[in-house]
């Protein structure tokens, strides 16, 4: 049963995500904005974002404001790519330059939650962020080279949305215990993990049936 619920928790955010993409498109294309100022303007939310958090000494807000910058930046990394479709201006190296800077404003949150947890002497928490920061990126790196042999490799339950979901919900809730962090940094290394698995056997999959 834990499956089917899974499934239709993602379809609902998916579902939620997409009309509130086509609304903002729909204001973006009235604002003239470019891709690459979507995609620069991302990258740069998101690094604010992790110095935010990391200055979470000063006062629990800072979480929250980390929070808010990251799904601000996160949402624009996801938007410029629609937005250079729907134009018809999109390019190899628009697509490139996308991909990159994705990893560029995830790795420095994780970062910023990796250096966090060392202040507060969670050491297996610093590991965690470790494991999560590499699964993270093999995720994206798994995909890639399967699209680079003409294949799918957009399979697995810790895509790039929901690890911003996960991210998003920690630094959130981190204010009401010392443990939240740690918590998110598991469950990120886990579901990024599994991904890569999921990845790899769809991948081969995909070549036996060739």
């Amino acid at each position: 049963m834990a499956n089917p619920k899974l499934a239709r928790a993602k379809q609902a955010y998916t579902d939620e995500a997409r009309r509130l993409a086509a609304q903002s498109m729909a204001q973006l294309e009235e604002a003239k904005v470019t891709p690459d100022a979507l995609t620069i303007s991302g990258v740069a939310l998101c690094i604010a974002g992790s110095v935010a958090v990391f200055f979470e000494y000063l006062g629990w807000g800072f979480y929250w404001l980390g929070a808010v910058l990251f799904v601000v930046g996160s949402v624009l990394d996801i938007l410029d790519g629609a937005l250079a479709r729907s134009r018809g201006i999109g390019s190899p190296f628009g697509a490139f330059l996308d991909s990159t800077v994705d990893r560029v404003g995830e790795g420095f949150m994780i970062g910023a939650i990796g250096l966090v947890l060392m202040r507060h002497d969670q050491m297996w928490g610093v590991a965690l962020a470790f494991a999560a920061v590499a699964g993270s990126f093999l995720v994206s790196y798994a995909r890639a080279r399967a699209e680079a042999l003409g294949l799918r490799g957009d399979v697995g339950l810790g895509s790039r949305a929901e690890r911003v979901v996960v991210i998003t919900t920690g630094l959130v809730l981190a204010p009401l215990h010392e443990l939240v962090l740690p918590a998110t940094m598991a469950l990120l290394a886990t579901s990024a993990w599994i991904t890569v698995v999921q990845r790899v056997l769809f991948v081969r999959k995909q070549l036996r049936g060739a």
